[in-house]
């Protein structure tokens, strides 16, 4: 069973909103004033206004504004660095145009290497070689 939060299920209303309203207008509204819209027509309008919520859905309920960012040390954890000074276990790497002090924990890694940081220790990143 799907569970849903409280703040979700506002948005998913209002991500529906427009459905809500186009099929009380085709199907309640205009059969009353005499206008008549063939029911595949109307079929095929909600269809498409569903497919584009389907579309849309994951980024409106995926976080947005509410998630929070990946900022800190556990942010650089995966990334890919470019060896500037020796790491012999010790040197330099280059992150988005910073420098970090970083160990390597698997050997030699060379200037002009990609290494991968797998760990922040205060202020010095734990590396390994990609290979």
């Amino acid at each position: 069973m799907w569970r849903i939060k409280a703040g979700n299920l506002l948005k998913l209303l209002a991500l529906m909103a427009d459905e809500i309203i186009v099929g009380v207008f085709i199907f309640l509204i205009l059969p009353e004033i005499g206008v008549e819209i063939p029911l595949w027509a109307g079929l095929l309008v909600m269809s498409l206004l569903l497919a584009k919520d389907f579309l849309i859905a994951p980024f409106v309920l995926g976080g947005g504004a509410d998630k929070k960012p990946r900022a800190g040390p556990e942010g650089l954890i995966g990334r890919t660095a470019l060896v500037v000074e020796d790491l012999s276990p010790e040197g330099v790497v280059k992150l988005d145009g910073e420098l970090w002090k970083a160990e390597c924990l698997d050997g030699v890694a060379e200037r002009g290497e990609r290494v991968r940081i797998i760990s922040v220790r205060g202020t010095k990143v734990l590396v390994e070689r990609r290979g």
